[in-house]
């Protein structure tokens, strides 16, 4: 199973971008199953948990972005999305997804987020 992550690129300070995750080659009833997570990196810094959604799309956000951000799923098409709005120069990072299901974490490449005027 491969995550293809997507939608990053260069935002002014108080823009949106919308990234995309898409796991095409994963069955249906496993990605129903299935948490996703979106994970930062900034340059220098730990890669960081950003935000969660779980098989009953349950959320969870890390407090530097509780209100800005927004995790969901489309189960149907199999991908996760991390809208981002009121975007800041500190959310410049490389952000990845990842997908754990029973035991097994698969990560998705990294898409660049560049926040800056």
């Amino acid at each position: 199973v491969q995550l293809q992550a997507s939608g990053g690129g260069l935002v002014q300070p108080g823009g949106s971008l919308r990234l995309s995750c898409a796991v095409p080659g994963m069955i249906t009833s496993t990605f129903w199953g299935t948490t996703f997570a979106w994970y930062r990196q900034g340059s220098g810094e730990l890669r960081e948990l950003v935000a969660t959604t779980g098989p009953n799309r349950d959320t969870s956000y890390a407090d530097s972005v509780q209100g800005r951000f927004t995790i969901s799923r489309d189960n149907a098409k199999k991908m996760t999305y991390l809208q981002m709005n009121s975007l800041k120069p500190e959310d410049t990072a490389v952000y990845y997804c990842k997908a754990t299901y029973g035991a097994q974490d698969v990560w998705g490449q990294g898409t660049l987020v560049t926040v800056s005027s």
